[in-house]
């Protein structure tokens, strides 16, 4: 090889590269101009010899570097026939030829956190490149001393393939010939501190089956069919329509007569039937991605833009997604930017250093979840996230996201005691990085996307939520109102003979309702950890704890807000939930289970007939108290009415709503109306349909007596445990 500096440059260059510490191996390999000819160098470590084209090529350095001079220049994909002592060879297509796949613009947009479409210059891509075909590889991890691809393509060999690291990005990428659509791959990093780690892929699109943790190669054929409801939805304002989510958990919905979870395709047929059925118009998976916890639901994500592989691969997600689109149902999605678990294999400190999450453990480790916490200052781990979901709702084609864990995200002191947390700059305990990433996220998100959803699950009291970015708010399109969730459980968890000790409990949320765009959520949290279901919650004998709870679902569907129920309540399920068994199907052979579901069919059908439940749900004018104070029954009168009050709408567009909250009947109980002539029950949780006792008024009819603040009124008989919805007649 010789004495010069150029060979002694190569010989280290060779030396590193049998270390497995050289960061740019296409400098030493592939095909280099040397005088009037090119010399192809290769690498193959442990192999005896190499051939090029018929070529016997010469070993330049033990370890497995080979080099030939050719006269002509050759094109990228050339191959290389390896030969091992005791025979076998095996060809391949050279990597060293090619040109890097991620840009310059690509490196930039990455360093400012600005890159739309992340996961198509990161993670495994399965492309041509420069004619030939195979997979583009490419991973942030700016602190490592070099990093290497292993797959089933290179026997899981960490020699074979050393990624070249692009300037100062922090990115390494390679362009691998051999490895194709199904491989599963790994990036094996050498840390900051030396240490050699094996590591998913950030960005991988497919994953093994848990608890196995390769990332896999996956490249989509499927073919959307949901083409009318993607063009429907560019115009859609969701938060402004009618709205009621059932939320799924998908291994526990429905399972295989075996105990197996269904896949993504047995589940896409079964679930569009009993959604539609039941006339939900959205559903809304708990975190969908990649996890290796089961008990976690999903909550503690290790892949960001994998569906999990335990219903089948990204595709039969897809054909899910595509099956609910084309029945004319949304589907959001729960998505976890606050936190993400510590596995040595996933995100965690992934080149050695704290990259996606913060050194200092009071900033960067969650208390309550024993996960750590991502680090949102950081450009590129903002743009990771932000990438996450767009990837979700565009490739994917979500109709929108629910963002976990809002509340811990807002405030450096949550569940921290004093000392446990830094300050931010000002000395106050606002996450002032993470409010500004959840501001990115919803700007991008609805200028890009227009017509979908973004859903904070907040806790606290949190002003803006769902107010514009530019009005000082988050940019959320809706929030989950969980004060009203925990107040309507605990008034309904009552004796009804305590209740008017508790009146104020239904009527408080009516002070804030519009502060918000708000959903209410009867969500999974609220039938786990020994709560009991919401069935189970419900006091008295069998009958009025039905009864009871046929209330409560017709007392949320007239509220303002947008409603969401967690599969099971819908057959009014007695056990409390287990992610481990299928919901309670074999109830509904049981007449007043089965009442349950039915009323619950009824009320989404005379919501959708009624415009006046959801059109108003977000201005006050389209609400109005009738009687908020007769706590001594224990009964609650309004109206729901278009925005612009009862006068100015159409009668569909007026429904008086009235609730008795005892066991008892009330006969002679005058309803203030805004309008003369016959009011008909257009829903009466009483009814026997449902399961209850049949006390039942069809119709009534005012009679001029000025009542309530309204200039008409009629006399109703309110059943026991019930609530009546009346519409006028015409």
């Amino acid at each position: 090889m010789g004495t010069s500096p150029e060979a002694a440059e190569l010989r280290a260059g060779f030396d590193a590269l049998a270390a497995g510490t050289c960061r740019d191996p296409h400098r030493l390999l592939g095909v280099h101009h040397d005088g009037r000819q090119h010399v192809v160098r290769t690498w193959r470590p442990g192999a005896a010899t190499a051939t090029l084209a018929g070529r016997p090529m010469r070993r330049v350095h033990d370890a497995g570097v080979f080099e030939v001079l050719v006269d002509a220049e050759l094109e990228p994909g050339y191959t290389v026939t390896f030969g091992w002592d005791g025979g076998g060879e095996h060809t391949a297509a050279e990597p060293w030829g090619f040109w890097p796949t991620v840009g310059e613009l690509d490196l930039h947009l990455i360093g400012e956190g600005r890159h739309d479409r992340l996961w198509t210059v990161l993670g495994a891509d399965p492309r041509g490149h420069q004619g030939t075909e195979g997979t583009a590889f490419a991973v942030w991890a700016p602190a490592a001393r070099a990093v290497r691809v292993v797959g089933d393509w290179n026997g899981w060999d960490g020699r074979v393939h050393p990624m070249r690291h692009l300037g100062a990005s922090g990115v390494w990428e390679i362009f691998v010939p051999e490895a194709r659509p199904g491989h599963r791959y790994k990036f094996e990093v050498v840390e900051a501190g030396g240490d050699t780690r094996l590591r998913a892929d950030p960005l991988a699109r497919a994953t093994e089956v848990p608890p196995a943790n390769a990332s896999v190669i996956f490249r989509s054929s499927h073919a959307w069919g949901d083409a009318a409801w993607m063009q429907r939805r560019a115009g859609a304002r969701p938060w402004d329509e009618r709205m009621a989510v059932y939320e799924v958990h998908l291994g526990s919905w429905m399972r295989h007569p075996d105990g197996r979870s269904l896949t993504y395709r047995e589940l896409a047929e079964r679930l569009a039937d009993h959604v539609a059925d039941l006339g939900f118009t959205h559903v809304e998976l708990l975190p969908p991605t990649e996890h290796p916890y089961v008990p976690s639901w999903g909550y503690q994500v290790t892949s960001y833009f994998a569906p999990t592989a335990r219903h089948g691969d990204p595709d039969g997600f897809r054909d899910l997604v595509d099956h609910l689109h084309q029945r004319g149902v949304g589907v959001i999605v729960d998505w976890v930017p606050a936190h993400f678990p510590r596995d040595a294999w996933a995100l965690a400190r992934f080149d050695g250093t704290a990259l996606y999450e913060h050194e200092d453990p009071r900033q960067g480790e969650h208390p309550d979840w024993g996960t750590l916490v991502f680090n949102f200052g950081r450009n590129e781990v903002r743009n990771f996230l932000i990438a996450s979901g767009r990837y979700w709702l565009e490739e994917m084609h979500v109709d929108g996201l629910r963002v976990d864990a809002v509340a811990s995200m807002l405030y450096l002191d949550y569940s921290r005691r004093d000392g446990e947390w830094v300050p931010n700059r000002l000395g106050g305990r606002e996450n002032l990085d993470a409010i500004a990433f959840l501001q990115e996220m919803n700007t991008v998100v609805h200028r890009d996307i227009p017509g979908v959803l973004t859903i904070a699950e907040e806790s606290t009291a949190w002003g803006g939520v769902s107010r514009p970015v530019d009005a000082g708010g988050l940019g959320f399109s809706q929030k989950w109102n969980m004060g009203w969730m925990h107040d309507t459980l605990e008034y309904f968890s009552n004796e009804p003979v305590h209740r008017r000790w508790h009146h104020d409990l239904l009527t408080f949320g009516l002070t804030y309702a519009w502060s918000e765009n708000f959903v209410l959520p009867l969500s999974h949290d609220e039938v786990v950890h020994l709560k009991g279901s919401l069935l189970a919650k419900m006091p008295g004998d069998q009958w009025q704890r039905f009864a009871n709870l046929r209330a409560l679902y017709a007392w949320m569907w007239s509220h303002p807000g947008k409603q969401l129920l967690f599969m099971g309540a819908e057959l009014a399920q007695e056990r409390e939930w287990s992610h481990d068994r299928e919901i309670d199907w074999f109830l509904l052979s049981e007449p007043l289970h089965a009442g349950v579901r039915d009323l619950l069919r009824e009320l989404n059908r005379v919501e959708a007939a009624h415009p006046a439940l959801w059109t108003a749900d977000t201005t006050a004018a389209g609400f109005a108290w009738l009687d908020a104070d007769d706590r001594e029954s224990s009964v609650y009168a309004f109206l729901r009415t278009g925005p612009h009050g009862p006068e100015r709408t159409a009668p569909e567009q007026v429904v008086a709503c009235v609730a008795n909250l005892t066991p008892v009947p009330r006969h002679g109980y005058r309803l203030g109306l805004p309008r003369p002539g016959r009011w008909v029950d257009v829903l009466n949780t009483d009814d026997e349909r449902w399961g209850g006792s049949g006390v039942v008024q069809p119709e009534a009819t005012t009679d001029g007596t000025p009542w309530q603040g309204q200039p008409d009124s009629a006399v109703l008989t309110l059943p026991p445990l019930a609530v009546r919805w009346l519409a006028p007649a015409d």
